[in-house]
């Protein structure tokens, strides 16, 4: 080893290539210090000072030298691979670990986290940590679910899916819903914009300014959206947006409604309309009961609200339905269908298992 007293002797190429480093702004902090170190070291100066001149310790300084001495300036680029050793937990011990995770929960808590299952078994965090991660446990998650009882899910689930894979000809599929209830909030104070290091904020408190419903039909075939903001979604509103649609799609087409079982969508009103002779074109599908997902426009409300709304201050009604509008014309500009795969066979099958699942831990 370097004799840490020693003077390091360098070449001018060298020395001009370790103050290159030292002053270029693409070297990292802990590059350039090392080079700092070899030119001090190059003038005599004494670890010590060094140390205290760099912002160093002793030992770091010895380090550095050491390296250097051993591999040249391409030494103080690259750190040294440091093989930690980890602890391998009994058998016996990890599966107790898995066991408690899985079929004792912790007192006074729903969930166990790493830490305070460790203190229980007495074990690293670390090692509760690898051994979630081996058998991919995670606690701390939670996801929810929702099971229909409707009667006729099977038939209904086949019929909504058998549009979406395989539209009939001479034939829109339209899914269709609302979106009640969209406020129109505006902050009690200004927002702050968005700065390095710093998110946009805004007050978690606002003024509620009234609300307005989104009766919008998304066609599955172009992603392209029919919307209308209307004050209230009763059955008169769902007629009105009815009226719409049959000015907006071609009169020589079968229009194919998918709806959820909301009862605006059942309503007289709504059978009035739907009277033959003078709309036999139009075909309402419904979705099983407790299952939105199936419908595609709900696919849709999520990207609106992520986009415009979630975030959005509105000073009034008005304002809010023209960024709605805007909206609306700005995604059919570049609409995009949602691709839909799952087969009803395998839909079904899921179900069937989920419920099979939720009977076996009851």
């Amino acid at each position: 080893m370097l004799n840490p007293g020693t003077v390091i002797s360098i070449n001018s190429e060298v020395k001009a290539t370790l103050e290159t480093l030292a002053r270029a702004g693409s070297t990292t902090q802990r590059v350039a210090r090392r080079c700092r170190v070899i030119l001090l070291a190059a003038q005599g100066t004494p670890n010590r000072v060094i140390a205290r001149q760099v912002g160093v310790s002793r030992p770091t300084v010895l380090s550095v030298r050491s390296a250097f001495a051993q591999g040249g300036v391409s030494a103080l680029r690259h750190d040294p691979v440091r093989q930690r050793s980890r602890r391998k937990l009994r058998p016996a011990l990890e599966k107790q670990l898995i066991e408690t995770t899985l079929h004792t929960p912790p007192p006074h808590a729903t969930h166990w986290s790493t830490r305070t299952l460790a203190r229980q078994l007495g074990v690293s965090h670390m090692s509760v940590h690898r051994a979630w991660q081996r058998y991919d446990l995670q606690p701390h998650r939670v996801e929810k679910f929702k099971l229909s009882n409707d009667p006729q899910f099977e038939t209904k689930v086949r019929d909504v899916v058998g549009l979406y894979l395989n539209p009939p000809d001479r034939a829109l599929v339209l899914c269709v819903d609302e979106k009640s209830q969209i406020q129109a909030l505006d902050r009690t104070a200004p927002i702050l914009p968005l700065r390095p290091g710093l998110p946009e904020r805004q007050t978690h408190d606002y003024i509620r300014h009234g609300t307005t419903t989104l009766f919008a039909a998304f066609n599955i075939l172009t992603g392209k959206v029919i919307g209308q903001c209307l004050p209230r979604h009763r059955g008169r509103e769902f007629v009105l947006f009815l009226r719409q649609l049959e000015q907006a799609v071609p009169p020589d087409l079968e229009v194919h409604l998918i709806l959820d079982n909301y009862s605006t969508h059942k309503c007289p009103p709504v059978q009035r309309w739907l009277k033959p002779p003078k709309r036999q074109r139009f075909h309402f599908h419904f979705t099983p009961t407790s299952s939105s997902w199936l419908n595609q426009v709900e696919r849709w409300f999520a990207e609106i609200t992520r986009q415009p709304i979630r975030r959005g201050t509105f000073h009034s009604v008005k304002e809010l339905e023209t960024t709605i509008y805007q909206y609306l014309a700005a995604w059919n500009q570049t609409a995009r269908p949602f691709v839909w795969v799952a087969t009803a066979d395998i839909i079904l099958d899921k179900v069937r298992r989920c419920k099979e699942l939720n009977v076996t831990e009851h």
